[in-house]
């Protein structure tokens, strides 16, 4: 069975919610996300046990943001455990993704550019003035320019995103939302088909999954919702 451009994020209260619906997800989904809240939590061991033998790919999804040494160290660490994506923030420099990028050689590193929680207001507070498309494809550029093998975007900035940076950048969209979900703390949503459509590569989705009764059906429901020739 063909398996979609889904990954799961397991934002579960603990390491046995977390195997229960990665085991219900895999049949149906690529990759299985691991924040930075379990893996605190729960330690290393959460990647083997939500891996197990079901062969999907493990999103390390931990926005490493520090001096380049310090990302550096952490990135050699967890390379150990072999996640196919690895986060880190854009947005702490050219240096710093360099640094990641060169730890963990075998890792695609993922570099975060602006969280789609952040809406325009948020921004401007914190001093990013502007559009948040145009912080989006400065901090996109840098980060590919790092290293970067594939870039974290609001669905909203996809489009724009894969414009400047080609086809040879994994494009990762949170913040997607199936019709009639609701949007909760994401700020620039967009459904699966569109973030597709619009150049995603892969998609992140959690409570609209995780949150239903059956995480299994719920997964399986979007995965075929998707246009065959993406599905794959």
């Amino acid at each position: 069975m063909t398996r979609a451009p889904i990954a799961v994020a397991l934002d579960a209260p603990d390491l046995e919610t977390a195997a229960r619906w990665a085991q219900a997800v895999t049949p149906y989904v690529a990759v299985v996300k691991v924040g930075l809240e379990l893996f605190c939590r729960t330690g290393p061991s959460v990647v083997d046990t939500v891996r197990g033998g079901s062969g999907v790919d493990l999103f390390l999804d931990l926005k490493l943001h520090d001096i380049p040494n310090t990302v550096a160290g952490a990135a050699k660490a967890v390379a150990g455990l072999k996640p196919t994506y690895l986060t880190v923030h854009a947005s702490g420099g050219r240096d710093m993704v360099r640094a990641a990028v060169d730890a963990a050689p075998d890792v695609t590193i993922a570099a975060v550019t602006i969280l789609t929680s952040l809406s325009q207001g948020v921004l401007d507070a914190v001093g990013l003035a502007g559009p948040p498309l145009d912080a989006v494809r400065r901090l996109a550029t840098l980060a590919v320019d790092a290293g970067a093998g594939a870039l974290v975007c609001s669905p909203q900035e996809v489009a724009a995103v894969r414009r400047e940076v080609g086809d040879g950048i994994i494009l990762i969209t949170p913040g997607v939302r199936p019709v009639g979900a609701d949007s909760q703390d994401q700020a620039r949503v967009a459904t699966p088909e569109q973030a597709l459509a619009d150049g995603a590569d892969l998609l992140v989705i959690g409570r609209p999954i995780t949150g239903a009764p059956d995480p299994g059906v719920a997964a399986a429901a979007i995965a075929a919702s998707l246009p065959a020739r993406l599905a794959d």
